[in-house]
């Protein structure tokens, strides 16, 4: 006879995954970023806007990665171990998750709403 144990209920969790999990906000985007060469393995497909006024998101580059800490400042880093998620630069609006402008002034980072 067979009894669900734990250690089944968690193998079973982990191998199928839990899909609400893996939903995450892209307003809430902080911290240390990778830019990834290969789409595949991107966290999320970004759209650099020529416009402030039109991107979802504005993104301010913190030069240390201890200031972002705040939703819209990254921190890009070479070393994707370091990484807190990656993204992938695409060349049109329509294939992105979202749309990004740089802007200087880390007060206006975070959503454009």
């Amino acid at each position: 006879m067979f009894y669900p144990t734990i250690i089944s209920v968690f193998l079973l969790t982990n191998w199928f995954g839990n899909p609400q999990s893996q939903t995450i906000d892209f307003c809430e985007l902080k911290g240390t970023v990778y830019i990834e060469e290969y789409p595949e393995r991107a966290n999320f497909f970004i759209y650099e806007d020529d416009s402030e006024a039109f991107a979802d998101m504005l993104i301010f580059e913190t030069d240390n990665a201890l200031f972002a800490t705040e939703p819209g400042v990254w921190y890009f880093t070479d070393q994707k171990g370091f990484a807190d998620f990656s993204v992938y630069f695409v060349d049109s609006k329509g294939h992105a998750d979202f749309t990004v402008y740089f802007t200087s002034f880390e007060s206006f980072a975070g959503c454009n709403n």
